[in-house]
């Protein structure tokens, strides 16, 4: 982008904007040229938005463009828990289901502060594994956690960190009791630096509009951000009775309720596993006591980055 300088009667410094007299009525101007030596050249360029970027995966730098000084985070998230499989036991008098993988934590239309020519570097989190381990009798059966997703600038330090949401878990069970005890996943914690809540910007569509206008995110709310949903678990998550049907527990929901999380294993007939996480929400648990025994439980979701730069006015 060009820039252009105008001297305010002290010093020099970068317009910002300019504005042009039409038939009497001020208007800004997208694009200005000037006369060098018979040659109309480019001296200065509105800066309109630019595209978003997804970044679902890894971890790497990119740079801020010249004449940004904003960067819009429309979507971010950690990593969601993976889920406990379901287990069935011999005698326990109980049969037991996989309790919901935890959420990570996110950030939905936020704008932060950036320099133009800084270096950021992210990282984007991993959803956990799940918890189908089939030693002793499937006991016990434990899921990971995520992993986080963070933005860090060379220039000024930590812009977020979007901790992971824990995985389930199903321990202290033995194939003749006693029943396990069941633990859900944790919900991510969110750190979030400051964020700029006012000001103008122009769109890639070349209007300009108000921040507050940014409400394309997963909840639909300007300047959202906050810390992941615990997986779901009812009870113990054991049922009374050898050969008890049990479904498993649902993953935790990702962006404030926005994205579901893994669907719990169905206990009917052949039953089904439980389902996986998407967007940073949690697995969803496995289901006891299906025709086969149980069933597993499902992994979590990754994290995601939805970035683009913008220049605040």
């Amino acid at each position: 982008m060009a820039e252009t300088y105008v001297h305010n009667s002290s010093s020099f410094k970068n317009a910002q904007q300019i504005y042009g007299n039409v038939s009497g009525t001020f208007r800004e101007v997208n694009a200005a040229y000037a006369n060098v030596g018979g040659t109309f050249k480019l001296v200065f360029s509105a800066f309109q938005a630019t595209s978003f970027v997804t970044l679902s995966s890894g971890s790497a730098t990119f740079t801020v463009p010249s004449n940004a000084n904003a960067l819009h985070i429309q979507s971010a998230v950690g990593g969601g828990g993976g889920a406990a499989g379901g287990a069935d036991y011999d005698k326990a008098g109980g049969e037991s289901a996989g309790a919901g993988g935890g959420s990570g934590a996110y950030i939905s239309d936020k704008v932060f502060a950036v320099t133009a020519g800084d270096t950021l570097t992210y990282n984007i989190g991993t959803g956990g594994a799940a918890g189908n381990q089939t030693g002793n009798f499937k006991q016990p059966r434990i899921a990971s956690a995520g992993t986080s997703t963070t933005l860090t600038s060379a220039a000024a330090g930590a812009i977020f960190t979007l901790g992971a949401g824990g995985g389930s878990q199903g321990t202290g069970g033995g194939v003749q009791g006693p029943l396990r005890t069941n633990t859900r996943g944790a919900a991510g914690t969110a750190t979030v630096g400051t964020s700029l809540t006012s000001g103008t910007f122009r769109d890639s569509d070349g209007v300009t509009k108000n921040l507050s206008t940014l409400t394309g995110g997963p909840t639909s709310t300007f300047n959202d951000s906050g810390n992941g949903a615990q997986g779901d678990l009812s009870g113990s998550g054991n049922c009374g009775g050898d050969n008890c049907r049990i479904s498993g527990f649902d993953g935790g929901d990702s962006f404030n309720g926005n994205v579901a999380g893994g669907t719990g294993g169905s206990s009917s007939g052949a039953g089904t596993n439980g389902g996986q996480g998407t967007r940073g929400s949690g697995g969803g648990g496995g289901a006891a006591q299906v025709n086969a025994g149980s069933t597993n439980g499902g992994v979590g979701g990754d994290g995601e980055i939805v970035y683009r730069f913008i220049k605040v006015l």
